[in-house]
């Protein structure tokens, strides 16, 4: 097969495009390239005469816009608003504010987002160093021996997350004061 015989998923410039074309050349469904139409994220240009929806080829730009502002966070609810809002403004000032308002709060969305998973990252390394210890465990046993361990773990204080799996059973059904912690307890710094 040589290369001008095999099939582009690629529209050719000026051809009009049916929602399987859009959704081979994206990776989308098909449910999903009516969704975008549905939430006018995405307009057909005209209808074939058998009734299909028929597409620019910047549609699949358009598609791919969408994809890369979902991955990014945005629903698709968003993604309509501001596109509404766009086209809707009567000054691009405006419409430039709202954008930028909209990127804003996006912004300070991720930094928090990043924020709680690096709180994560080192919940999980303070867990991983108490649990490595458990490799050369003095007195290997049953597992609910693991509760009260004697082991040195080289820390003071059970880890939060590891503290939630010690948990005895026993303990809550006794109705005592469980070792878990709350994450929402966990002050930052720790």
């Amino acid at each position: 097969m040589t290369s001008s015989s095999i099939p582009s998923t690629t529209p050719h410039h000026g051809q009009l495009l049916r929602v399987g074309d859009i959704a081979r050349a994206t990776g989308k469904t098909v449910r999903a390239i009516h969704l975008y139409e549905e939430l006018g994220l995405l307009h057909p240009v005209t209808r074939s005469s058998g009734g299909f929806r028929l597409y620019d080829p910047s549609a699949v730009d358009r598609v791919r816009w969408i994809d890369s502002l979902h991955s990014l966070g945005f629903s698709l609810q968003e993604m309509r608003e501001v596109l509404q809002n766009w086209w809707s403004a009567e000054h691009g000032h405006s419409a430039m504010t709202s954008l930028r308002e909209l990127f804003v709060r996006k912004l300070d969305e991720t930094r928090d987002l990043i924020r709680r998973h690096q709180q994560l990252e080192s919940e999980l390394q303070e867990g991983l160093r108490y649990l490595e210890t458990c490799e050369n465990c003095a007195a290997p046993g049953p597992v609910h021996e693991c509760v009260n361990c004697a082991q040195d773990h080289g820390t003071q204080t059970l880890p939060p997350l590891v503290a939630g799996i010690k948990t005895s059973p026993e303990t809550v059904r006794k109705g005592q004061r469980p070792a878990f912690v709350r994450v929402e307890d966990i002050s930052p710094s720790s």
